[in-house]
């Protein structure tokens, strides 16, 4: 099961990617001569967009095969046998094993895919606090 990002995140990260991108263009366009940092202003372009392009195509979470994944370049993994207690917290979902913490970002999740969450995380025989 994939859980998904809030099309108003998604959004938020486009409206960026366009915002650095004509920032760029204007300059890039009306100076006479560009400095080496005006660059940066496309390579944030790209950054936003590719943020977008990954957060699109790869979803927030995966719950799948006994585990919950973060998807992410560096996202967290945890088995959720393993999980002993999840926290509600501050709008959070924090999955708590002997080692490790998983904290679900909720304000980010679709609500339709929040539902699916809820109703997975329910399953578990955990206790809640």
């Amino acid at each position: 099961m994939k859980i998904k990002y809030r099309n108003r995140h998604l959004n938020i990260n486009l409206a960026l990617g366009l915002m650095w991108m004509i920032w760029f263009l204007v300059v890039y366009f009306t100076s006479e001569e560009i400095r080496w940092s005006e660059y940066g202003l496309g390579l944030f372009s790209l950054i936003y967009f590719a943020f977008y392009v990954y957060q699109r195509n790869n979803k927030y979470l995966t719950i799948a095969d006994g585990w919950v994944k973060v998807n992410s370049p560096f996202g967290k993994k945890l088995k959720l046998d393993e999980v002993q207690r999840i926290r509600k917290f501050a709008g959070d979902y924090i999955l708590k094993t002997d080692k490790k913490e998983l904290v679900i970002n909720t304000k980010i999740i679709d609500s339709e895919s929040l539902k699916d969450l809820d109703t997975e995380l329910q399953k578990l025989d955990v206790t809640w606090y």
